[in-house]
């Protein structure tokens, strides 16, 4: 085998989203990594990523294809799917691009801001799965001034379809003749919820758009634009992969030993 088609297992893992790289190096030095079926300790071992089957607590390890990721800040009127069989615009008809996409965390219609078109299925549940705690942040226009004592029932949770709504950060940024502008961050996202929530309050949503969503932020992208993300955005998703498969591996390795 030729050294050019070696690499360092570190740098392999790191490669395949496991870990960073001093992350990768730990795992090795604990003894969870294994190279064609032997236990690796040694942080200079070498393997061909071709050829050499990696796994880590016995999870095969691979190189995988570059997934796309976009961001785009959807308009009011777009629906939050790629196409829609009634001929309404739909997401696909401002994002094309040769992969099949499918939207993280949809917004309605009468909405607008930071959807992520993905044709990454891991990630879409990571970032939209309460259980793993990303905030979602949205800039919200709501009709009125908002005492202390509602924003603090907002805060703490009410009852919605008989099940109380997670706490929040309800924040005032501004008031305007009979608006008020806030800025909303929560982890729980039920169905039209910051609108339901803000009608039973007696303040009814006027705008409503997501500022950002987990670790991407929208930043100056005007409404109806898109982009890439960068490296270092996907290097911050690879992370939060990372950080759920060192949550799940525990779990999994005590259920192995039953």
């Amino acid at each position: 085998m030729s050294e050019d088609h070696l690499e360092r297992l570190q740098k392999f893992l790191a490669q395949a989203g496991v870990a960073s790289r001093r992350q990768s190096e730990e795992l090795i030095r604990e003894g969870r990594v294994t190279v064609n079926g032997r236990v690796v300790t040694q942080l200079g071992t070498k393997v061909n990523p071709a050829r050499d089957q990696v796994r880590v607590d016995g999870r095969r390890i691979q190189l995988a294809r570059e997934h796309v990721y976009i961001v785009l800040n959807k308009p009011r009127g777009v629906l939050s799917t790629m196409q829609d069989s009634r001929g309404r615009q739909a997401l696909g008809d401002l994002v094309s691009v040769p992969a099949r996409l499918y939207p993280v965390g949809r917004l309605d219609a009468a909405s607008e801001g930071l959807i992520l078109p993905t044709d990454d299925g891991e990630l879409a549940n990571l970032l939209t799965n309460p259980r793993y705690g990303h905030d979602k942040e949205y800039r919200v226009v709501v009709n009125g001034r908002l005492s202390e004592e509602t924003l603090e029932t907002w805060r703490h949770g009410m009852l919605l379809d008989g099940k109380k709504t997670a706490p929040a950060r309800v924040e005032v940024l501004g008031t305007r003749k009979d608006t008020t502008l806030l800025r909303v961050t929560m982890r729980e996202g039920r169905k039209r919820q910051i609108r339901r929530v803000a009608e039973t309050l007696g303040h009814p949503v006027i705008e409503l758009t997501r500022t950002r969503l987990g670790p991407l932020d929208l930043g100056m992208l005007d409404v109806g634009q898109w982009r890439y993300l960068t490296a270092k955005e996907i290097g911050s998703l690879a992370a939060l992969k990372m950080r759920a498969q060192k949550t799940a591996s525990p779990a999994r390795r005590r259920g192995k030993g039953r």
